[in-house]
């Protein structure tokens, strides 16, 4: 029996949704019945690189030789500034092609609307598959968290994030200065992606003295720790430190992690946060891009070969989620300067 089936916008068919599924299912029955003239088609806008949905694996797949697929997509090209109204309907017609129906001037106001996002403009209007279109936190945003004055000082009452691994990814220890939410990188280890050095490894002693350290040199009063790899570590660490300042925090847990993201992000966008300018971690949360779950908005690598690493901004979400814990459990205690008259 010969058939044919639409999948549409398949972009947003990934397998948090069971859309993968249904279309694995789906492509089998078309594949039993091809040589009777079956047929499967998708149409789809421009992919989220860090979804793996089905849009992005048939573009793989084509990119890799697969047969008997008809791939045709026509994406804007090159630079667009968005401030440029020429600019910007130029590159509506070249992405939509010989769609002569198509009112280039109202998606050129859509896409100069100050309330479209860029990566809505890139790949709903231009059609453009970009990595860093879903970028969680703009430069601006974080550029205005910058303060360099008052820097953190040995003693300061402070909570820690920490998110490590053993060989592929950074691991990292971001503190947070509990008194005004200061953030500074304590320690961190990247993968040098050296061919000369290709059984790298994290020196775990390395991290050790560095918690060690930071016990030592500043007062630590709470610490979120993500265990994958380091449960034993974290473990010695609760009981070395106390079970009351070290705890485990499972950024695999979506629910938890999400809301620790948002309040992160709300708190950058107002000023709530600021950093010591750290370069470090200005690129780690510059490269991280966003994903979509279902209980909201998480953080992640702009794809998952990518080498831009996101490591510190992990830690210094959890370190940001420590130090709003550690005040509500009354651990702040602010020095007060002693006043002198004459």
């Amino acid at each position: 029996m010969k058939q044919l089936v639409v999948c549409d916008e398949v972009h947003h068919w990934i397998e948090s949704n069971a859309g993968v599924y249904v279309w694995e299912t789906l492509d089998r029955n078309v594949q039993k019945t091809a040589g009777a003239g079956s047929r499967l088609i998708e149409t789809t806008n421009a992919y989220n690189p860090n979804e793996n949905s089905i849009a992005q694996r048939t573009h793989e797949a084509v990119q890799l030789g697969a047969g008997r697929i008809l791939y045709d997509c026509v994406e804007a090209t090159g630079d667009v500034d968005f401030s440029d109204r020429a600019a910007v309907e130029a590159a509506v017609r070249e992405a939509y092609g010989d769609s002569h129906w198509v009112d280039v001037a109202g998606i050129a106001d859509a896409i100069q609307d100050p309330r479209t996002a860029a990566a809505v403009a890139f790949r709903f209007y231009l059609n453009r598959i970009q990595e860093n279109a879903d970028g969680w936190m703009s430069r601006d945003i974080w550029s205005a968290c910058l303060f360099e004055d008052d820097p953190i000082m040995p003693g300061d009452q402070i909570a820690v994030g920490f998110d490590g691994s053993l060989r592929g990814d950074a691991t990292g220890i971001c503190g947070v200065r509990l008194r005004d939410g200061k953030l500074f990188v304590l320690h961190l280890q990247e993968n040098p992606r050296d061919p000369n050095q290709p059984e790298w490894e994290v020196d775990v002693l390395a991290v050790e003295a560095a918690v060690q350290d930071a016990f030592r040199t500043y007062r630590v009063e709470w610490m979120y720790a993500d265990p994958p790899y380091w449960q034993e570590s974290i473990g010695r660490w609760a009981l070395e430190y106390g079970d009351d300042r070290v705890f485990e925090y499972w950024t695999n847990k979506p629910t938890r992690m999400v809301q620790a993201t948002e309040r992160f992000h709300s708190a950058a966008a107002v000023q709530d946060l600021s950093h010591d300018g750290d370069w470090r971690l200005t690129r780690h949360v510059l490269n991280a891009v966003t994903r979509e779950v279902p209980q909201g908005t998480l953080i992640t690598k702009s794809s998952p070969r990518s080498k831009k690493k996101i490591d510190l901004a992990v830690c210094a979400i959890l370190a940001y989620e420590a130090r709003a814990d550690a005040i509500a459990d009354g651990r702040l205690k602010i020095k007060r300067r002693r006043v002198v008259g004459f």
